[in-house]
C-alpha cells in the first residue's frame, strides 16, 4: 500500500487529549488520513481554581510519557522517517512552569522534538487545517478552536492571517475551576465574559469583520454531533429514502446560535437521568462538554455568531499542512474542493474506525488501478482508457462505500447510495458524477449490476464500460481491506508478474470463511474482465505484508 515516502504524521499534545493522525500524502497535494490514535491524558487537570503558578505533576507527565510511547509504537509500525513527523503542544505545556523539564523527558525517552505553540501561531495553524476540510480561501474567515486549556480565535483570507488571539479559557479548565454542575453555569458565564471583555477581543474582530465562522476542536464537534444525532429532542427521528435516521440527514457541519442554546438547556436541566444519559452520548467528554458547550454558547452571544460551518479538520491537519510545504515547497490551500467535499461526507457518517476501514480501501483500489494501467496489453479490453478523472471516481466510491452503516448493517451498502444521491454533500461534481460514485458504492459488495437496469441507460456506453473496470477494482478492494493482514501499510503493492508457481492464494492469518470465499469470487471476477490473474502473496521475508500481483491468463 502506502510506502513509507509518502506518510506523514502530526501529534497534537492537547491540554485535554493526545491525539496523532497518519496520512498518506498524494502528488496532486490532497492526503488522505489512514490512522487517528487519541489517548485522553488530562494535562489540564493540574490547574485548579488557585493563582499558583502552573506546573505539570509527576503524575500526568507519567501518563504523558506513556501515552507517547504508544504513538512511537505506531509510527515505528508505519516505517515513517523522523523528518516526516510534527508534534507539536499547546496551551497546557506553554502555561507550565516546568515544561524544560517534561520536554527534556520527552526527548530522552521518546526522541521526539516537541514545537511549543504560542497561542497566535497555534490559531493561524488551525485555520490552515480548516481551509483543508472547507473551500473558504477566497473568504474572510473567523476561525474559533475551543481547547481545553485555552480557545483560539483567527480571522484569514487567501491562507493570509490578518488577526489571531488565544484566551485562557478552555472547556477543561472551565471544569476545573467551577465543576460540571447546573449550580455554577452563571458562575462560568460570568467568568467567560470578564475574560472577553478584558481581552478587547470582541472590538478587534468586529474591526477586522468575517464572511463566515468556521468552528473546530472535539468540543464543537461533540455539540455538533449532539444535535445532528438529535440528542435534544430524542423524538427527532427522520425518514431519508425510506430507511430511518437520527437527526435531520442533510445537515452538513453547520451549528446555528439556537441549536447550541438548545444543546445547553438540554445539558444543563434534568436531573441524575439527564447526567447519565450525557454520560452514555458524550463518553470520555461528558465530564468537560458543559462547560464547553457553555463557553461556545457564550461566544455566540458575545460575537453576534448566527450560524458556524463545523470543520472535521484543526490543528493537527494544518500542521500536515505545513510539513508538506516544506517536503514540496509549496502548498496549494485553495486546491482539492471537490475531493475535500468527499473527506467531509465520509466523516460525516462514519466514526474514525470505519474511516480507517474506507481509507485503507481507497488506498489498495488505487494501487490495483495505478498498476494495472502501467500494464502494457490492456488496450484489447479497453482498461486503457481509464483515467484521472476514473482514478478519483473509484477512491472517492472507496471512501464512503460504508456510509450507509450509520443507517444499518443490514443492506448498507444501498444506504451508501441513498445518501450519495439524496444528500447534495458532493460539490463541484456533476449530476452524472455523483451518480457514478453512488452506483460504484452501491455495487461494492453483493449483486453484480445488471447494465440493462435503467440507472445505467442515462450513462454513453464508454462510461458503462468503465464503470464495469471500477466496480471489479472496488470490489476485490473492500474484500482484501475486510482481511486486514496488518497493521502496516507499507507492503500492499501491484506489479505484473509471470511467475508460474504462484498461482494459489497464500493468507498470513486465518480469515473467516465466507471472507475467503467472498474474496475468491471477487478475483475469478477480476479475471474474467482484465484477462489478468489477480494473486495474493504473503511474502516469506516479511511475514506481515503481503503483494498483489497480476499474471497474464493464457
Amino acid at each position: 500500500m502506502a510506502s513509507s515516502s509518502t506518510l506523514f504524521a502530526a501529534i497534537d499534545m492537547g491540554t485535554n487529549s493526545f491525539k496523532m493522525i497518519i496520512i498518506r500524502a498524494y502528488p496532486d497535494g490532497k492526503f488522505l488520513t489512514i490512522d487517528h490514535l487519541r489517548e485522553p491524558v488530562v494535562l489540564g487537570r493540574d490547574t485548579s481554581s488557585s493563582t499558583a503558578p502552573f506546573t505539570l505533576s509527576a503524575q500526568s507527565q507519567l501518563i504523558a510519557i506513556e501515552a507517547l510511547k504508544k504513538f512511537q509504537n505506531t509510527l515505528t509500525s508505519y516505517k515513517i522517517s523522523k523528518a516526516q513527523i510534527r508534534c507539536v503542544a499547546t496551551a497546557a505545556v506553554r502555561e507550565a512552569v516546568n515544561k524544560g523539564e517534561f520536554l527534556k523527558c520527552v526527548s530522552e525517552k521518546i526522541g521526539l522534538v516537541v514545537d511549543v505553540l504560542p497561542g497566535e501561531e497555534e490559531a493561524r495553524i488551525v485555520y490552515l487545517g480548516m481551509l483543508q476540510f472547507w473551500p473558504m480561501y477566497e473568504k474572510l474567515v473567523l476561525g474559533v478552536d475551543i481547547g481545553g486549556g485555552s480557545t483560539e480565535f483567527v480571522i484569514g483570507k487567501q491562507g493570509k492571517v490578518v488577526f489571531g488571539a488565544s484566551l485562557k479559557l478552555g472547556h477543561v479548565n472551565l471544569t476545573q475551576k467551577f465543576g460540571n454542575n447546573k449550580e455554577k453555569v452563571a458562575q462560568i458565564r460570568e467568568h467567560i465574559r470578564l475574560v472577553v471583555e478584558e481581552s478587547g477581543l470582541v472590538r478587534k474582530i468586529k474591526d477586522c469583520g468575517f464572511d463566515v465562522v468556521v468552528g473546530s476542536s472535539g468540543t464543537i464537534k461533540a455539540v455538533e454531533k449532539a444535535v445532528f444525532d438529535g440528542y435534544v429532542n430524542k423524538s427527532n427521528v427522520i425518514e431519508v429514502s425510506n430507511v430511518a435516521s437520527f437527526g435531520d440527514g442533510r445537515k452538513d457541519w453547520r451549528l446555528s446560535r439556537g441549536e447550541v442554546k438548545g444543546v445547553v438547556v438540554s445539558l444543563c436541566d434534568g436531573g441524575e437521568g439527564e447526567k447519565i444519559r450525557r454520560e452514555k452520548f458524550f463518553e470520555r467528554r461528558s465530564e468537560f462538554i458543559v462547560a464547553g458547550a457553555i463557553l461556545l454558547e457564550e461566544i455566540f452571544e458575545v460575537l453576534g455568531i448566527e450560524e458556524m460551518e463545523v470543520s472535521g479538520y484543526a490543528l493537527a491537519e494544518g500542521v500536515i499542512a505545513e510539513s508538506l510545504a516544506k517536503v514540496n515547497g509549496g502548498y496549494d490551500l485553495n486546491a482539492n474542493a471537490r475531493w475535500s467535499s468527499i473527506v467531509r461526507l465520509a466523516m460525516r457518517y462514519n466514526g474514525k474506525k470505519r474511516m480507517k476501514a474506507a481509507s485503507q480501501c481507497a488506498i489498495i483500489a488505487k494501487e490495483i488501478f495505478e498498476g494495472l494501467r502501467k500494464c502494457d496489453d490492456l488496450a484489447d479490453n479497453h482498461a486503457a482508457s481509464l483515467d484521472d478523472k476514473d482514478l478519483e471516481y473509484l477512491e472517492a466510491a472507496s471512501l464512503l462505500h460504508n456510509i450507509g452503516v450509520f443507517i444499518g448493517k443490514k443492506g448498507y451498502h444501498k444506504h451508501s447510495y441513498c445518501i450519495i444521491m439524496n444528500g447534495e454533500h458532493l460539490h463541484g461534481y456533476s449530476s452524472e458524477e455523483v451518480k457514478l460514485i453512488a452506483l460504484l458504492a452501491r455495487h461494492h459488495r453483493k449483486q453484480l449490476p445488471s447494465f440493462d437496469h435503467t440507472c445505467f441507460k442515462q450513462f454513453p456506453r464508454e462510461i458503462t464500460k468503465k464503470f464495469r473496470f471500477l466496480c471489479t477494482i472496488i470490489r476485490v478492494s473492500v474484500a482484501l481491506q475486510q482481511m486486514e493482514f496488518s497493521n502496516s501499510y507499507e507492503g500492499f503493492k501491484l506489479v505484473s508478474c509471470g511467475v508460474k508457481d504462484q498461482t494459489s492464494l497464500h493468507f498470513v492469518n486465518p480469515l473467516a470463511e465466507d471472507i475467503e470465499d467472498e474474496l475468491r469470487e471477487e478475483l475469478e471476477q477480476f479475471k474474467l474482465v482484465f484477462f489478468k490473474e489477480l494473486l495474493i502473496v504473503a511474502p516469506s521475508s516479511v511475514p506481515d505484508t503481503i503483494d498483489i500481483r497480476t499474471k497474464d491468463v493464457a
